[in-house]
């Protein structure tokens, strides 16, 4: 059977190059706002993080019908930290449209989740947008765009389709770029006639592949996914299978079915072949599984994702301050929140560590993982976390490593500040093209990036664009230097006050102002030279009897204050130091806290390797 009704799609993109802002568009022109209503910008990306940083962060389903057919969407990250979302989403849709800015053109992101569509023999629709910009250059980017599609081998099929010139933010599109579009029909005609129908068993018993997992605190988990055979209804038997495990659980009953359709979830009492649904009534059900007919449960296969290539150690917090602005403290509350996660993000893996208080984590990369620390973080979770490090694998007696493929666009006048730096951490320039901006493809490894992103930007006076996404794994490359400065580490224990901080600051920058309460071991600010130094930031000015003395404290000024994000925080810390996160604060430590003990421990040290 074949359901001419339904279209299912994905909508896959570098970041920054318009998925949302289109789904914005298709929405409305698809009549799921009225006329008049007040929607606000990337009406998706509904989570805190996501309107916060201008990110997707996860992939979200939504539906428009355009004449009688309904197209099922799903709206993808554009991020290569978050590819496991697209990765697994592929499942649910017959077809994708691929975005393409008309002036930044194929990215390594792009390239990525390409090859992953058409490793499932999805059918591709390409999309450049942004075609209003003044700096576009749709018919390079088209050549591009070719380029791409014959490098990684896509069907004859897919280099006929139509390409579709988009403006998101304005809500047109065309097929001729001489033409100018005065709204999306021209895509919608091009999804419907090029992207295939739902086709499969319609009276066979029923299978669905959960590739999604949601949550709602009334009825608990729930499974969304895409029938591939027969017909489910409310309030019958299923069992759930996993091609994994080969374990079929036993028969439970389905207490909720229900249908995208604009924002929301629209309950039905029976769902068939090629929809896309939404199952409640299972607590345990997780991403991968297959729900089925208790008559014939047969597991479907489900996409093999990319393995993670960053980790971290995640350990309960044992600085002075530990317990004091925290909900979750201890080891069982962390382990708890760490494994509930590994059910909604299948790119993240877990492990007990070396001691019961420690856990390893590993994730996709620096983003990734920083995602999930700022989310636990806001939860009310207190912890500390290691400097994040690469995953290391061993082939043939050698060690290797990840390596990513990084592209930058700078001006011309500051790719060689680019190109040196990438050299110093081990890359190598594969290629460089253009005119007034240049651009620069690098093979880096991934500990090479660490920390880079704030050079970067300084690098360029803030013009760059950069992004990078893994390639492959190498042979060791040899050292990289992390931090070329010293940390500004507290002596004292107290509260920082502004007439130490001032004769401090001559040092190097500082991280934190007056009244901040610190430990010793507390990493300040940075050092202006290699090496660590202790400071003293709570001594206080010596009382005297001339009048207005005190007052004259006002008058120093504190010109080198720069409070860290999470994470610039994540690229400052070394191997011997930790990052401790409360709901309140960030402070970054020495993992021994005493001078006196880090000193003893250098020594034996040193004179240990001579």
């Amino acid at each position: 059977m074949i359901r001419n009704d339904i279209r299912n799609i994905a909508i896959i993109a570098h970041v920054d190059h318009g998925k949302t802002t289109l789904v914005d568009q298709m929405l409305r022109q698809g009549g799921v706002f009225r006329q008049n209503q007040q929607v606000s910008e990337r009406v998706m990306d509904s989570g805190d993080l996501e309107r916060e940083r201008g990110i997707t962060i996860l992939a979200k389903n939504t539906a428009v019908h355009y004449g009688d057919i309904k197209i099922n969407i799903v709206d993808t990250p554009g991020h290569a930290d978050f590819g496991g979302e697209v990765e697994r989403v592929l499942k649910m849709v017959d077809g994708v449209l691929l975005l393409v800015d008309s002036f930044e053109g194929p990215m390594p992101q792009t390239r990525f989740v390409l090859q992953k569509a058409l490793g499932l023999k999805l059918p591709v629709i390409p999309v450049i947008n942004k075609v209003d910009r003044p700096d576009a250059r749709c018919d390079e980017v088209l050549n591009e765009l070719m380029d791409l599609l014959i490098d990684l081998d896509a069907d004859p099929d897919t280099l006929d389709h139509p390409v579709v010139y988009a403006s998101a933010r304005k809500g047109t599109a065309t097929l001729d770029l001489n033409v100018p579009g005065e709204d999306l029909r021209p895509l919608f005609e091009t999804i419907i006639k090029y992207i295939p129908a739902p086709e499969g068993e319609a009276e066979g018993p029923a299978q669905v592949l959960i590739s999604t997992i949601d949550y709602n605190d009334y009825v608990g988990r729930i499974g969304v996914g895409r029938i591939t055979r027969g017909t489910l209804v409310d309030n019958t038997m299923v069992v759930r299978c996993n091609a994994t495990t080969d374990k079929v659980s036993p028969p439970w009953r389905l207490t909720g079915l229900s249908l995208y359709d604009g924002l929301k979830r629209v309950p039905a009492e029976k769902v068939g072949m090629g929809d896309i649904v939404a199952l409640t009534g299972l607590a345990d059900i997780s991403i991968g599984d297959t729900v089925c007919d208790p008559a014939l449960p047969e597991p479907l296969p489900f996409v093999a994702i990319t393995e993670p290539t960053v980790t971290m150690t995640f350990s309960v917090n044992d600085s002075p301050f530990a317990g004091k602005e925290g909900t979750y403290v201890t080891s069982r509350h962390l382990r708890a929140r760490l494994y509930r996660e590994l059910e909604t993000d299948v790119s993240l893996r877990v492990k007990d560590g070396e001691t019961p208080d420690q856990f390893e984590v590993c994730g996709r990369g620096e983003l990734h993982l920083s995602i999930l620390i700022e989310t636990m973080r806001r939860e009310g979770y207190e912890f500390q976390v290691s400097k994040p490090e690469v995953i290391y694998q061993v082939n043939n007696g050698h060690k290797q490593e990840p390596i990513e493929l990084m592209v930058a666009d700078v001006p011309q006048a500051y790719a060689g500040a680019v190109i040196e730096k990438i050299g110093r951490r081990r890359g190598t320039l594969e290629n460089m093209g253009g005119g007034d901006r240049v651009r620069l493809e690098f093979l880096v490894p991934s500990r090479g990036l660490f920390g880079y992103r704030s050079e970067f930007m300084t690098d360029t006076r803030g013009e760059g664009v950069m992004s990078a996404v893994f390639d492959h794994y190498e042979d060791y490359k040899g050292d990289i230097p992390h931090r070329n400065v010293g940390a500004l580490v507290a002596s004292e224990t107290g509260d920082a006050t502004q007439y130490a901080l001032y004769y401090v600051q001559e040092r190097g920058s500082l991280f934190i102002s007056s009244q901040t309460s610190v430990y010793e071991g507390m990493i300040v600010g940075q050092n202006a030279r290699p090496g660590d130094i202790p400071v003293n930031v709570c001594r206080a000015k010596h009382v005297t009897n001339i009048r207005n003395a005190s007052a004259s404290e006002d008058s120093l000024r504190l010109v080198s204050v720069h409070p860290l994000t999470l994470e610039e925080c994540l690229e400052f810390i070394d191997d011997d130091e930790l990052l401790e996160i409360t709901p309140k604060n960030l402070r970054m430590r020495k993992r021994v806290l005493s001078h006196e003990q880090r000193m003893k421990n250098w020594a034996r040290t040193r004179s240990m390797n001579t």
